[in-house]
């Protein structure tokens, strides 16, 4: 893993903890139907990426 990629997952794993407070934030106050799936679908897309990252 080059040095790049060290800072790709270093930011993704900011952003997965970001979006896991906003989805729980918005789970509380559901006041947009339409951000609980639209957060769920950034979250998946955040874990999947870092998972490609750990791989190789």
């Amino acid at each position: 893993m080059d040095k790049k990629d060290k800072k790709r997952q270093e930011v993704l794993q900011h952003k997965v903890a970001k979006l896991q407070q906003l989805l729980a934030a918005a789970k509380k106050q559901p006041d947009d139907p339409a951000e609980v799936p639209k957060l769920e679908a950034e979250l998946a897309a955040a874990h999947a990426e870092l998972a490609r990252l750990k791989q190789g």
